[in-house]
């Protein structure tokens, strides 16, 4: 059954796992990126999948009107999205904190 809302709510995911795909590229081609900040990026598209699941999960729920398991499911991914979010933002903090050579080698 499709659900405007969810439906939005997935092609949110697929723009999302765009701009990682992306941020890997441009991190791969660079030199010096530390493999801990590869490793972070890797685990936002395993995050995504499981938003990804979990907003299928949303869907069977919203059908049979089973609003705490809607609840609990939309705190579940708007949780996911907050990590990656805040694990981001300490990534691009972490850059800014760099002398500018290194800064220029690192980001776009």
């Amino acid at each position: 059954m499709s659900n405007p809302l969810i439906d939005k709510l997935l092609e949110s995911f697929d723009q999302l796992e765009q701009c990682i795909s992306v941020t890997r590229e441009v991190l791969a081609q660079k030199e010096g990126v530390p493999v801990d900040v590869l490793s972070r990026v890797n685990q936002y598209s395993e995050i995504v999948s499981k938003q990804r699941g979990l907003a299928e999960e949303l869907r069977a729920h919203l059908t049979s009107q089973n609003w705490e398991e809607v609840g609990r499911h939309v705190r579940l991914i708007n949780g996911l999205s907050t990590m990656i979010r805040d694990d981001a933002q300490a990534i691009l903090l972490g850059a800014s904190k760099l002398a500018p050579a290194a800064k220029s080698d690192l980001i776009v």
